[in-house]
């Protein structure tokens, strides 16, 4: 099957990591050897075995084969920040041909390869280059996910209206409730069901959880929320 779909956000911290694990414990649970990558992730720990981001670590954790930290997350900066700023601070160059040598290598080993991005949509790379731009030229189908939220209705719809105009397919989208309490929740998911482009694949209700907790639990009890026949997965 060699599939890859790349998970995009409205912005940082609207639950990238939630869904994509979601997603890859549905797809695991279904039999699909799907297997998670983060090309680009800032905000890391020093450890006995280098830099490592605790994002990272949940994608590795969840995917239905078994491969590196490294196979998953190629570029790891220390500070969470802006991975332009944080490259710049390191000395490192981020190319596109490091990236597209991780997807394909990953490709080889799974049906399908679940990519999380990092930021919003445009986040930058370098003075001149978004991950976008490398999502352009990958032509990955693209997965959006909300975080439910006020001001998350422009967030989602100039995100989707960015993404289609590099050229590219939204083809599911996930609501995420990042807050205990979301007034109006269920006019804001009708909204975004009538003006997204794609299916919805999921609505994940808010789970105060922190990370350990996390990763002990395998995210095994997000995957019941997941639609994968949305992404037309196993055909």
């Amino acid at each position: 099957m060699n599939k890859a779909y790349f998970v995009a956000g409205t912005d940082t911290d609207v639950g990238k990591t939630v869904c994509s694990c979601a997603l890859l414990n549905a797809a695991k649970q279904a039999g699909i050897a799907m297997v998670g990558y983060k090309p680009i992730a800032s905000g890391s720990d020093n450890t006995a075995q280098g830099l490592r981001n605790s994002d990272a670590l949940l994608l590795q954790q969840a995917s239905s084969i078994v491969v590196t930290y490294d196979e998953v997350n190629p570029y790891t900066f220390y500070r969470p920040v802006s991975p332009h700023i944080a490259a710049t601070e390191e000395n490192k160059a981020i190319k596109f041909s490091v990236l597209s040598q991780g997807l394909a290598a990953l490709k080889t080993k799974s049906e399908c390869v679940l990519i999380e991005g990092a930021g919003g949509w445009r986040v930058p790379i370098n003075n001149g280059d978004y991950l976008s731009s490398w999502v352009k030229q990958e032509q990955l189908p693209v997965i959006l996910v909300v975080g439910i939220k006020l001001g998350c209705l422009n967030h989602a719809l100039l995100t989707a209206e960015a993404i289609q105009a590099d050229g590219l397919t939204i083809v599911g989208w996930i609501a995420n409730q990042v807050h205990p309490v979301t007034d109006n929740y269920a006019e804001m998911i009708t909204w975004l069901e009538q003006q997204l482009p794609g299916k919805k694949i999921a609505e994940i209700p808010y789970i105060s959880m922190n990370r350990q907790g996390m990763i002990d639990n395998k995210h095994d009890h997000f995957a019941k929320y997941i639609d994968l026949t949305v992404l037309n997965l196993g055909q």
